[in-house]
């Protein structure tokens, strides 16, 4: 999806207009309507659907299976459920381990694609897309090169940590 600045988002060039793309910041995110959600991704905006009840159920379930295991085990990280901003790059001293999104049917492209490339690229050590429409689990290990699939039928290792196991027949 391509966003341009009206008016004045022609330039000329010769006798023919050129169309000029406009390039996001984080301020215009800021801006937005309260409620609207969308995402930053290399200075284009993505504006995103409200996520469905299947879509809130397996963020709900995952947050409370994942934040129970790090308080029982008086870990130091934190579960944030979206919407959250996640900031992927050296200007941040955000650190992300590991990422899950939960695909929607406007979110596919993104999820299996861009966001796929930019999480492994930032150092992030683990990235699942749990798919609710096909019933799979795609988990990326990129600490150790490793892809591995699963259905909505396994209990899933998670690699970051030694005994945690989220069950997806739970769901």
């Amino acid at each position: 999806m391509m966003e341009y600045d009206l008016p004045g988002a022609f330039e000329r060039s010769g006798d023919m207009p050129l169309l000029r793309e406009r390039i996001y910041t984080i301020e215009d995110i800021y801006a937005l309507p309260e409620g609207e959600r969308a995402e930053l991704i290399d200075g284009h905006i993505y504006y995103m659907a409200p996520p469905n009840t299947m879509h809130q159920r397996i963020s709900s379930i995952l947050s409370r299976k994942i934040g129970n295991y790090i308080d029982s085990n008086k870990g130091k990280c934190e579960v944030f459920a979206a919407p959250f901003a996640v900031y992927l790059d050296e200007k941040t001293n955000t650190y992300v381990d590991w990422i899950i999104e939960i695909v929607s049917p406007a979110s596919r492209r993104m999820d299996y694609y861009t966001k796929l490339f930019k999480y492994r690229t930032a150092g992030v050590r683990e990235y699942w897309i749990v798919d609710p429409v096909k019933k799979l689990v795609m988990v990326y290990d990129f600490e150790n090169e490793d892809t591995d699939q699963y259905t909505f039928q396994d209990s899933i290792k998670v690699g970051i940590y030694e005994d945690l196991r989220i069950d997806f027949a739970e769901m």
